[in-house]
């Protein structure tokens, strides 16, 4: 399974999720999956990023807000709230997943999905989350 490729898809679920309304029951779309090999483990991983990162997001929102200084959730690009989501639920609730790899894989996705400015402080927001959180 492609981990990536799965973190890929689960923030592209999360940034409709947030145009939907967190009210709408988001749906795992199975075209998105490449081999029918592959499908089971990263269906299951994408829908637990989701659902997790969902079922957490007022207290990962607040912890972005937190560390986040002079920044307004609200003002920050959607992909760049959702990868910080993403990140940080795998941080606080992935025990098996190392926050080095967990903010790599955020910066390579924020490098595909956004801006290279956004790079710089999607690194530097979850860096702090992490050694705020003691796995820095």
């Amino acid at each position: 399974m492609n981990r990536r490729k799965a973190r890929e898809y689960a923030l592209q679920m999360l940034f409709q999720s947030e145009f939907a309304g967190r009210e709408k029951v988001i749906t795992f779309h199975e075209d998105f999956l490449p081999a029918a090999k592959e499908k089971d483990g990263m269906k299951n991983f994408v829908e637990e990023l989701v659902t997790g990162t969902i079922r957490n997001i007022e207290e990962i929102d607040l912890v972005i807000q937190g560390a986040a200084e002079n920044w307004d959730l609200k003002r920050m690009a959607a992909v760049d709230r959702n990868i910080l989501r993403l990140a940080i639920y795998e941080i606080f609730y992935r025990d098996d997943i190392p926050a080095a790899v967990t903010i790599n894989e955020a910066l390579e996705i924020a490098k595909k999905y956004s801006s290279l400015e956004s790079v710089p402080f999607i690194n530097g927001l979850l860096d702090k989350v992490a050694r705020d959180r003691g796995k820095a």
